[in-house]
């Protein structure tokens, strides 16, 4: 590979990085052709990218990037796969689901919205992380529960003011 093509191939990387707030840094040799593709069809599905890289160039377009990647240079040893997708927890759940047909691919670390994840043993953690869609939704159902019990108070009440009043003193 020439310099102006590991230039090239540092620049995407570092646009990637940029351009993602969840990314994934996983093993994936040993793997057979099979388990491979299904592995990359598995990623499709989820809508996560799955791209095996050279530990020298991602580590060179960390630098170049303006997050702070922390430890996660520091890891780049062996064989590296990079997943990116817009779910947080995505990539964790595949790789967790994944694995109990196999014994890889194996967590190196994470680039979670800016919090760093290093170890194989933070993928229980990475999991447990809610999406945006679902903290929102869990809020929404926090708000509307408060007025679901006036309004069924107000049912529940007979429609007549002693009724109502007194329905929602109790409550």
């Amino acid at each position: 590979m020439t310099r102006e093509e590991k230039a090239t191939v540092i620049e995407d990387l570092t646009a990637q990085l940029a351009d993602n707030s969840t990314i994934y840094l996983a093993d994936i040799s040993g793997l057979d052709a099979v388990a491979t593709s299904a592995l990359r069809r598995a990623c499709f599905k989820a809508n996560i990218k799955l791209a095996v890289v050279k530990n020298t160039l991602l580590a060179k377009a960390m630098e170049a990037s303006e997050k702070e990647f922390g430890e996660l240079p520091e890891i780049l040893k062996g064989n590296t796969s990079l997943m990116f997708s817009e779910t947080s927890n995505g990539p964790a759940k595949l790789i967790k689901s994944f694995r109990k047909k196999s014994d890889k691919p194996l967590l190196k670390g994470a680039f979670v919205e800016e919090a760093i994840y290093v170890g194989d043993e933070n993928l229980d953690t990475l999991v447990n992380i809610k999406s945006k869609e679902e903290m929102i939704g869990e809020i929404i159902a926090l708000l509307q529960s408060p007025a679901k019990n006036v309004i069924s108070g107000l049912k529940s009440g007979g429609g007549k003011l002693a009724g109502i009043l007194k329905t929602l003193s109790e409550k």
